[in-house]
């Protein structure tokens, strides 16, 4: 376990280190102007220049990357840009909010596309298999916006059941994690069905169903945990998804978390948190996978790590 614990840890460096230089490169080669932004329009060339130069933006490439490294090293994130503030503690600030919509849409996205799986599965072929699957396709297909839009205007403004937007509780916390949990419950559909229909022709299953055992003991002793594997997997790559690419829902619902943020630094060309972002969405998606790689064995004492 130690070993792959430390083989994994010096890919995750690799991972991070790969995912900030190309980052950081293609911001670079923006043809954007982030002094523009901070000088605004009505600022001199010579005010330009000397903003450019204080930020280190006049430096060559390999100088201004080498020396946000050797900061990322030190636990810098740097510093906005237009803010003025740290990037650590603006992504600190944000991420409660983004922590507890993760947690609600991956709630919401399993209860709904495991359910839909298993159900489609057990009843392969019939009308039900086949009207699961065509809804798992017609959420995968739906844009965020839009279904944000129409749940706001179904159960916040017509039935009055759920607040418009906001953060703070509960019932502010509805309405988004359905939003993504409905959109993500398609995948989770398709493949816990396919999982469980392969799982359900293994010898062990008809060797239980030949000892007589009740079919409801078969499917949740016996198939069940091993057809959920492949979505532990699913669930890591949600984590890191969840963190940086949720920006329309936060926008659409008045969410304040990092996805947020991450749009309004773009907009504002605010490069100190646009890679502060997309860094931290880099560890999460990295962690997630590796809490999912440590969680597998214990569902399935069969896998080894190696």
């Amino acid at each position: 376990m130690a070993v792959y614990l430390a083989r994994r840890l010096v890919q995750a460096v690799f991972i991070l280190l790969g995912v900030s230089l190309v980052t950081f490169f293609l911001l670079y080669m923006l043809p954007a102007d982030p002094v523009r932004q901070i000088a605004g329009r009505s600022a001199t060339a010579q005010t330009v220049e000397n903003i450019r130069a204080q930020l280190g933006l006049d430096q060559p490439f390999v100088v201004q990357y080498w020396r946000y490294l050797t900061g990322l090293v030190q636990g810098d994130l740097g510093r906005s840009y237009l803010q003025r503030s740290e990037v650590s503690e603006l992504i600190a600030a944000r991420l409660p909010a983004t922590l507890l919509l993760m947690a609600g849409a991956i709630v919401c996205e399993l209860i709904l596309g495991l359910t839909m799986g298993i159900i489609a599965a057990l009843r392969r072929g019939s009308g039900i298999d086949t009207g699961l699957m065509l809804t798992s396709f017609v959420a995968v297909s739906a844009p965020q916006f839009v279904v944000g839009l129409l749940l706001l205007y179904v159960f916040a403004v017509r039935l009055g059941w759920f607040p418009i937007g906001g953060y703070g509780t509960l019932a502010h916390l509805v309405l988004p994690s359905l939003t993504l949990g409905i959109l993500g419950s398609g995948w989770y559909a398709r493949m816990m069905r396919s999982s469980m229909i392969e799982v359900l022709r293994q010898d062990y299953v008809r060797t239980a169903r030949a000892k007589g055992l009740a079919r409801r003991r078969v499917i949740l002793r016996h198939a069940l945990p091993n057809a959920i594997l492949p979505i532990i997997a699913m669930i890591g790559i949600d984590i890191g998804i969840f963190m940086g690419g949720i920006v329309v829902v936060e926008s659409v619902f008045g969410w304040p978390g990092i996805g947020q943020l991450a749009w309004q630094a773009i907009q504002r060309i605010d490069i100190p948190i646009i890679m502060g972002v997309t860094l931290v969405s880099a560890c999460a998606i990295v962690l997630g996978n590796l809490l999912a790689d440590l969680i597998a064995p214990m569902v399935d004492p069969r896998i080894r790590l190696r």
